[in-house]
């Protein structure tokens, strides 16, 4: 059981084609996701990243809003794809014909 007044470490990146975003943040011992997000300041920082609950994650895996965060936890602000994965691979593979 974490003692009164702990603080975990954790990081939010938002990466895009050029450049990633990051912020450290020290957050009391069960924070969640949503308070990473909230406390980075990336919504005033960047107003055009759309912030919604199937776009966040924690080290590549999808996770709710809710969930509780770990001392050394990342969590990543994914964008939205431009096109599906799939379709990507049949235009590669019908320009390689």
């Amino acid at each position: 059981m974490a003692e009164a007044g702990a603080r975990i470490h954790v990081e939010v990146v938002y990466a895009e084609r050029d450049r990633v975003w990051s912020r450290a943040l020290m957050l009391p011992d069960g924070a969640t996701v949503a308070t990473a997000v909230a406390d980075s300041g990336l919504a005033a920082e960047r107003p055009d990243v759309r912030l919604g609950d199937d776009c966040l994650g924690v080290f590549g895996r999808r996770v709710k809003p809710d969930r509780v965060l770990r001392d050394g936890d990342r969590v990543e602000v994914y964008r939205p794809l431009l096109l599906d994965p799939m379709e990507a691979r049949r235009r590669r593979a019908d320009a390689g014909r």
